[in-house]
């Protein structure tokens, strides 16, 4: 039996982010470039996005590419460079359809130029669409955006438009990338590794973490709905007693 059928419609994740790892091993086993990885990846971030918008995940947030990833091979970064754009062009008829708003988060203007323009095409073309908010992470690092939240607030602070007693987590929210999305319910990581990787590190602090070790070509519909299956069965006490939730 399908796992869909066994999810509580009622307690499905606000806010899902993903980590998609493991392109290059998929690539690797399959003895292809890494680049065929890349490209294999596009087809579960589809197949991904379409079901979550059918069970009723509110906010996707999927981790595209880190700050780190700039450190990789030229020939690499170029290619993922050119999936991102190929992708953005082929999913504007699916996000539209779908009424899927389109949000970017992450030092945007290291991206190359072409990739930028694209980008805020599709930013611009769904943004009045209401049924789920898709954010793409690009060129993203948290401890980066951590430290420019810290260096704006405190020239706030220095200038008497925030007084230091004011600040408090929503005035730091308020300074993130994230500033327009809730906390983060449930956070996936697939290929088998156990580490969040400078993600949202203040927006998990109470996420549900799920690690599967199929790699993220491979992850499809089911292994969705057995994350959210799992999450499902787990008792969100945010620092409280079984007793006091009940």
């Amino acid at each position: 039996m399908d796992s869909l059928q066994e999810i509580d419609n009622t307690k499905i994740p606000n806010h899902l982010a993903i980590i998609m790892d493991g392109n290059g091993r998929w690539a690797k086993k399959q003895g292809l470039l890494r680049a065929f990885g890349h490209e294999s990846g596009t087809k579960s971030v589809k197949k991904i996005i379409q079901a979550c918008a059918e069970i009723g995940v509110n906010y996707l947030t999927l981790y595209a590419f880190s700050t780190e990833n700039w450190n990789r091979p030229k020939l690499e970064v170029e290619t993922l460079m050119r999936v991102l754009i190929n992708s953005l062009k082929k999913e504007v008829d699916t996000l539209q359809k779908n009424n899927i708003k389109l949000n970017a988060i992450g030092n945007l203007n290291l991206l190359p130029k072409n990739a930028q323009k694209q980008l805020l095409e599709v930013i611009n073309l769904t943004k009045d669409n209401t049924l789920m908010t898709l954010t793409l992470a690009l060129s993203y690092g948290s401890r980066e955006e951590l430290t420019n939240a810290v260096r704006i607030i405190s020239e706030k602070v220095k200038n008497n438009i925030i007084s230091i007693d004011a600040i408090d987590d929503s005035i730091i929210n308020q300074h993130l990338y994230t500033h327009n999305l809730p906390d983060v319910d449930l956070l996936i990581r697939t290929s088998g590794e156990h580490r969040i990787s400078n993600f949202l590190l203040w927006q998990i602090a109470y996420a549900e973490l799920y690690f599967t070790d199929v790699l993220w070509p491979d992850f499809k519909e089911n292994d969705l709905h057995e994350a959210i299956l799992s999450y499902q069965k787990r008792e969100r006490r945010f620092g409280k007693t079984s007793e006091q939730i009940k």
